[in-house]
């Protein structure tokens, strides 16, 4: 999980996720929740505690999990606790489906997470 999540680009930056330390290897956490299905939970860290683009980055690593993930899995994406002032709206944001579908139906939002998650040639 975190091979797949280290090379996200930063919305604002030419930095990986991993390069800025918004996301580590002792940031993901796999429980097995039944036969071939897991819970998958990422805890990131964002630069700063207003980081304005902290929705976004979760979005990112919302939909390149789910693209790239080979197994059934349940995905949780939160905000490492006290490291955002928001936090709370945030996470509740990333983790609602019908949100997250919202925010892919917007045709610049999604060109911005495209241009994040597509690796490097």
């Amino acid at each position: 999980v975190s091979d797949i999540i280290r090379t996200i680009r930063d919305p604002e930056k030419p930095n990986t996720l991993e390069e800025l330390e918004v996301v580590t290897e002792s940031c993901v956490e796999v429980q097995e929740i039944g036969e071939d299905e897991y819970l998958v939970i990422i805890r990131f860290t964002p630069t700063v505690p207003h980081c304005s683009l902290a929705t976004l980055i979760g979005l990112c690593l919302r939909i390149k999990l789910q693209r790239c993930l080979p197994f059934r899995h349940k995905l949780e994406i939160y905000i490492s606790e006290g490291t955002h002032s928001t936090e709370e709206d945030i996470n509740k944001q990333i983790n609602d489906k019908e949100r997250v579908a919202a925010a892919m139906e917007n045709p610049n939002l999604r060109e911005i997470v495209e241009q994040c998650v597509t690796e490097p040639d």
